[in-house]
């Protein structure tokens, strides 16, 4: 009896290995080399040359991997400088067959002036390791991952222009893609969308964003259990400050969002944010894998 016990656990066991999906791992080092790329560009506030450059490489790495790649090219008049600034969303589809869509979302563009930083900087665009080029590189090795080995369900990669324009206290010139984007949905519904920022921080702790909790708590759930069940401690199972980010745009479009972002960077002194001390070697290859391979668990896991 105990044989037949032991044979039906062992069959029970390799039953559910086989019915378990696969999911791909994400290159930590490869990752690590698109945010390192992104900083050879320089700044890439609006208008620079550096975020005409980068545009330009970012929709060349899209069309390697995706099924189909757009720019979303719009006008942002400037009323501060009066002018005429040109912005582009990048927009990436995978799996076009599909009408169970997913949205995953960063802002590429970098703040033109170091606000946070000693006077004399504060004029000066930042490099943006983190604040900008993290969630684009995470998306770019997840986009490489989805061309080897597609997902069941659609997913939608949107990278947002002027996310950083604004001036501190004037909300409403920040999030220029994300909100372009939102009032110019034409149909588009995904299930719910996942946005990145500030995720390459070294000291990288996540907990919950406030908002995100408000709009979208099952995603909340969804995510933050994916992380508990790779051991990602980095997820801290804890509600943190509210964000004033691109998900807010998204929420109020009606699509269900959530911001992944460690706004303590790289603590609670936030000396780095919107500094020219935002570089490279302030973030880490482990922290955008601890994101990036959550967020492939979460995508290969769903049903097609």
């Amino acid at each position: 009896m105990k044989r037949k016990s032991t044979i039906t656990l062992i069959f029970a066991i390799l039953l559910l290995l086989s019915c378990a999906k696969e999911v791909p791992q994400f290159d930590a080092e490869k990752s690590f080399s698109y945010l390192e790329k992104q900083l050879e560009f320089g700044p890439r506030n609006p208008g620079s040359t550096g975020h005409k450059a980068c545009a330009e490489w970012l929709v060349k790495e899209f069309k390697n991997n995706a099924d189909r790649v757009l720019t979303q090219d719009f006008e942002y008049q400037d009323t501060i400088k009066d002018t005429v600034i040109q912005m582009t969303n990048i927009v990436a589809s995978f799996n076009l067959k599909s009408g169970n869509r997913i949205l995953l979302c960063a802002h590429w563009d970098t703040r033109p002036f170091a606000d946070r930083d000693t006077p004399e900087n504060q004029n000066t665009p930042i490099p943006g390791a983190n604040d900008g080029a993290s969630g684009v590189a995470v998306l770019l090795e997840i986009a490489r991952q989805m061309h080897m080995a597609k997902p069941e369900i659609g997913v939608d990669i949107v990278l947002f222009d002027g996310e950083d324009y604004g001036h501190e206290g004037q909300i409403e010139k920040y999030f220029i893609g994300s909100r372009y984007f939102s009032e110019n949905l034409k149909g588009y519904k995904p299930r719910y969308g996942i946005l990145l920022d500030m995720v390459g921080d070294a000291q990288l702790n996540l907990p919950i964003e406030y908002q995100s909790q408000r709009y979208a708590p099952r995603i909340v759930d969804k995510v933050w259990s994916a992380a508990e069940k790779l051991s990602y401690a980095q997820f801290e199972r804890r509600i943190g400050a509210a964000v004033n980010d691109d998900h807010i745009q998204l929420n109020k479009a009606g699509i269900p969002t959530i911001d992944i972002i460690d706004f303590e960077y790289p603590d609670s002194g936030h000396k780095y944010w919107h500094t020219l001390q935002d570089t490279a070697d302030k973030c880490s290859p482990q922290s955008l894998k601890a994101v990036g391979q959550t967020l492939l668990y979460v995508l290969y896991n769903e049903e097609g």
